[in-house]
């Protein structure tokens, strides 16, 4: 006969680098606090110049890249629609 026991309580998150206050963290809409800096279908920086072929695929198509972290985001594409989840700031959906 197995015994039952209570799970452990969960461990405080380990201390990470020290940031400023909201740098980078999702806000109440679980959006990110800052503006964009990558491109998500390509990656690339958005102040190395204009996207307008990667605005258009994004039209049909899902993003690859996280656009405030340049992390490559897992996709999933559904007949409904489309989740990307980065590990940083969380799933969005479309």
């Amino acid at each position: 006969m197995t015994e039952l026991v209570e799970p452990a309580p969960p461990a405080e998150p380990a201390a990470g680098p020290l940031r400023p206050r909201g740098a980078g963290q999702p806000d109440d809409r679980g959006e990110p606090a800052t503006a964009p800096r990558w491109c998500d279908r390509c990656g690339e920086s958005v102040a190395a110049g204009p996207h307008e072929a990667c605005a258009t695929a994004r039209a049909l198509e899902p993003p690859r890249w996280c656009a405030h972290c340049r992390r490559r985001m897992k996709v999933q594409v559904a007949p409904t629609g489309w989740s990307a989840v980065c590990v940083e700031h969380g799933e969005i959906r479309g």
